[in-house]
């Protein structure tokens, strides 16, 4: 595995994309039945104006704020090789074949970003078993190295708590969707 230098992190983070930093942009996740998706797309289709009538229950609804694409700038500086990346984009990002395009709505996010992916019950079964055994203590062990190259430059105190703590709803979150059998619907607002 690859362990940026220092000079290596600072350049790094110097190119990383500060924007999203500054606005209140947080990942949003959905854990839905298939039933509830043929339910809100079936909604849009006698929508005069496409509304979804996108509701899902609170407690199946998760805010992860700014936190995992912080772990993702963390991985990808500290240890651009690493495995976690990818099962992490991967988490917040969705699948590239979404069949959601039905969400792409104002009532769903506000169109800063993509529209809404999906994750279906199958692929949030491979999602939750990596992130089952995913360990994010070696990361967390840069830390220091991460923050002198500017990382978490407007964050007040240490990181680590926050991060954790984020990843941990993250695992949870993904591991109750897998074993009820439910799609994640993944978005930016």
């Amino acid at each position: 595995m690859h362990v940026a230098g220092q000079t290596e992190i600072a350049a790094l983070f110097q190119a990383s994309p500060v924007i999203l930093r500054c606005m209140a942009l947080t990942q949003q996740l959905a854990r839905v039945s298939l039933r509830y998706l043929e339910v809100c797309r079936e909604a849009a289709r006698i929508s005069p104006v496409g509304d979804p009538q996108w509701d899902p229950p609170a407690d199946d609804t998760l805010d992860l704020d700014w936190a995992i694409w912080e772990l993702l700038w963390f991985y990808r500086r500290m240890q651009p090789d690493a495995r976690q990346i990818p099962v992490l984009q991967r988490a917040i990002s969705g699948d590239s074949d979404s069949t959601v395009s039905f969400l792409n709505h104002s009532a769903v996010y506000d169109g800063f970003d993509a529209p809404p992916t999906l994750l279906t019950p199958a692929a949030v079964s491979q999602v939750a078993g990596e992130l089952a055994t995913m360990n994010i203590g070696p990361l967390l062990e840069t830390l220091p190295a991460y923050r002198e190259a500017g990382g978490f430059s407007r964050f007040i105190g240490d990181p680590r708590t926050y991060l954790v703590d984020h990843f941990t709803l993250l695992r949870r979150f993904y591991s109750a969707a897998s074993k009820r059998e439910m799609a994640v619907v993944t978005w930016v607002d």
